[in-house]
């Protein structure tokens, strides 16, 4: 067994261990399985049956995961994204009324043309000609839309007639809870514990119900069906309904996001070779098989986890980490009522609120927020397009509109600069395009 394992993942040239392999899978898993509580809750509001989507989650991360392992031999998990999902809810079928199915079709396609440009080994490129202050605002704008649903999911800010946003009820108990699980969660991320996100929301969880806001349903039991959301997805639809703008934003959100992440987690651990990074495109292969197989089953984009740098700090270095991580994802299929309990909602004043998982939202929007650092605010051509990039998605509720405004404006101000020509070609039609979506219907 253990020359089997050494001959699949070279162990020992690595530097590892089965042991350091297994913790760091482990690591790993507990950092970023908040989500198998989260994706539900979240595209449980487009209609889609939650249990199903927990199921399809589940399976989606098991196999994108796995695949990394064998295909990069890279301890890289693999799981829906967040941002991606809120994109899908709430602007795809929330603010443009899209039914599920179509937009689960658009989502496809996108997985779709991200497979053949990794096969054929384009994919990292079209990455590179992104400016760096657009990507950057990509991700912190991501993160203030993500924050803003975990605030109103809190029930701490709500509608307000004049100022579109204001306080809520602080004194209630859904806020009092989400407080609670803010506090917990952050006071566990200073006191470096891993899996900081996971054990907050289960003792947010544990606290709502002895407050009266969680409903007890079990922790396991046989999993959900997975018939309401399997091969449910519209693809003639998504083509019919002109989604192409759609379809380019999941498309490049899953670029970004898994370029990023395969800098940002193999940089540090040491895996780049000469500049470059080895079998890069077997692992970009693998997010965009998870992202398609998953979207037939019933859930949104797969993309890597920056959350797998936790297991390789904990010694993980090669896939055989990547094959425990999805197990684990395989046996989370049991713990449906835990899902159930935690994405559930709570009624306070004609308000449906989800305050166990609103914490961990509005978290990840001050894990994203970090890239503004990485924007230079200084030079005016860079700064102005990343800050309306920035402050328009949360505030018109819409990751599509902030990367148009961003690019829109990124390419008519370098024209205006004199620096026309130092913009790569394909920024100016990715502009025109998202243009047309205000001009065009």
């Amino acid at each position: 067994m253990s020359d089997r394992l050494e001959k699949l993942f070279h162990l020992k040239s690595q530097g590892t261990s089965v042991k350091k392999e297994v913790v760091g899978g482990l690591t790993t898993f507990m950092t970023m399985s908040y989500i198998i509580f989260v994706q539900p809750a979240i595209l449980g509001q487009t209609g889609l049956d939650k249990g199903a989507v927990m199921v399809a989650t589940c399976l989606a991360s098991a196999l994108a995961t796995l695949l990394v392992g064998l295909l990069a031999n890279y301890p890289i998990a693999q799981a829906p994204a967040m941002g991606h999902n809120v994109f899908f809810a709430v602007t795809v079928c929330g603010l443009m009324g899209y039914s599920w199915q179509v937009a689960l079709g658009a989502n496809f396609i996108s997985g779709i043309i991200f497979l053949i440009l990794a096969l054929i080994g384009v994919a990292g490129k079209l990455v590179e000609i992104i400016p760096d202050s657009l990507k950057n605002a990509i991700a912190a704008g991501i993160g203030l839309l993500i924050a803003l649903i975990g605030l109103e999911y809190a029930g701490i800010v709500v509608a307000a007639p004049g100022v579109l946003v204001g306080l809520g009820d602080l004194g209630s108990k859904p806020v009092l809870l989400a407080f609670i699980g803010l506090l917990v969660i952050s006071g566990l991320m200073v006191r470096k514990v891993p899996g900081a996100l996971l054990w907050g929301i289960l003792i947010t969880a544990f606290i709502g119900w002895l407050l009266g806001v969680v409903e007890y349903q079990g922790l396991i039991s046989s999993p959900p069906s997975l018939e309401p959301t399997l091969f449910k997805l519209d693809i003639i639809g998504a083509l019919k309904s002109g989604l192409i703008p759609v379809i380019f934003v999941f498309f490049f959100l899953d670029v970004f996001d898994t370029v990023g992440t395969l800098v940002g987690v193999c940089a540090p651990a040491g895996y780049f070779k000469n500049g470059k990074l080895p079998r890069a495109n077997q692992a970009m292969m693998a997010d965009a098989i998870g992202t398609v197989v998953g979207t037939m089953l019933g859930t949104s984009t797969v993309t890597s986890y920056i959350e797998s740098s936790t297991g390789i700090s904990q010694g993980a270095r090669t896939g055989l980490a990547n094959v425990v991580t999805s197990v684990l994802f395989l046996g989370a299929l049991f713990l449906s009522p835990l899902t159930a309990m935690i994405g559930g909602s709570y009624i306070y004043k004609d308000q449906v609120l989800h305050p166990v998982i609103a914490p961990p939202l509005i978290i990840v929007g001050f894990l994203m927020m970090k890239s503004v650092a990485r924007i230079d605010w200084d030079e005016v051509s860079e700064a102005i397009p990343a800050f309306l990039t920035i402050v328009v998605m949360p505030l018109a509720v819409s990751i599509t509109d902030g990367m148009a405004f961003g690019f829109i404006s990124y390419s008519l101000i370098k024209l205006v600069k004199g620096e026309g020509k130092k913009v790569h070609w394909l920024i100016y039609l990715i502009s025109v395009l998202l243009a047309a979506r205000y001009f065009v219907s």
